[in-house]
């Protein structure tokens, strides 16, 4: 079943196209990474799909189209974790993945949803964090509880802008291995805007390429992370080998004569 279909996407700032008639369906359970250079539209995709941004064109969610539904039902099912945390006051771990409930919080906090929260900082394994203060938490902690509140909604889509980002290299894969599992276990889709080509492709179901907001190739990692489509839309010159069945990218020169760091 396609979890979500968009529709001739567009979305600009005055006289400046972010995005040009985008159309892109994500499967149910998959891990779909949108790629490109800076610039390409990927931040500003992920946020359009989550209404922070306000398009033209369509996005549907199971054959509903968002514009139609209220901002809370659209919570209830598509979860966002940012680059960095927007919680402005010192909080607990514990208060912050609670914030991931509001959607389903009435009058009061439930019971089931204290259990919730629970549930969620134990299958991160986050638990023996609940009680810290969230800004004292490293990088990858922190990203993991911004997870963590993000998978408290209980959505059926979750939307990562750029996950990794400013992480060393043993929480990126940490990182990535959580939404990997999260996707499998719980049946879940995770989007994510992604800057490193090596993580797409190990942990990817598929990809969009995105060039100048448009989509220029969608497919399996091992079907787009070419020399040639490298070359196309970043202008790098790069060496693509295959490593344990997935691409492997090594940058070597930019295109116009610079090297490529």
């Amino acid at each position: 079943m396609v979890k979500i279909t968009i529709k001739n996407l567009t979305f600009g700032y005055r006289s400046s196209r972010i995005l040009d008639d985008l159309n892109v369906q994500i499967e149910d359970a998959e891990v779909l990474s949108l790629v490109g250079p800076n610039g390409s539209g990927k931040t500003t995709l992920i946020k359009c799909i989550d209404r922070i941004l306000k398009p033209k064109g369509s996005i549907f969610l199971d054959g509903r189209e968002l514009e139609t539904m209220k901002q809370q039902e659209i919570a209830r099912q598509i979860g966002y974790v940012p680059q960095s945390s927007s919680t402005p006051l010192a909080t607990t771990v514990f208060d912050t993945v609670l914030m991931g409930r509001r959607p389903h919080i009435n009058w009061r906090v439930s019971d089931f949803d204290l259990d919730k929260v629970a549930e969620t900082l134990e299958l991160l394994h986050l638990q023996d964090l609940a009680m810290r203060d969230f800004a004292q938490l490293s990088g990858g902690q922190k990203q993991k509880v911004l997870i963590a509140r993000a998978l408290a909604q209980e959505p059926a889509i979750l939307l990562l802008d750029e996950p990794t980002s400013n992480l060393d290299m043993k929480h990126q894969l940490d990182v990535m291995e959580t939404i990997s599992s999260l996707v499998k276990e719980k049946g879940i889709s995770a989007v994510m805007a992604i800057h490193d080509l090596n993580l797409a492709a190990r942990f990817s179901d598929n990809l969009v390429m995105l060039k100048k907001g448009k989509v220029y190739a969608v497919g399996t990692p091992n079907e787009l992370l070419s020399e040639r489509n490298i070359s196309d839309v970043y202008g790098v010159e790069a060496i693509v080998m295959n490593t344990l069945g997935k691409p492997c990218i090594v940058p070597l020169r930019s295109t116009n004569g610079g090297v490529a760091c």
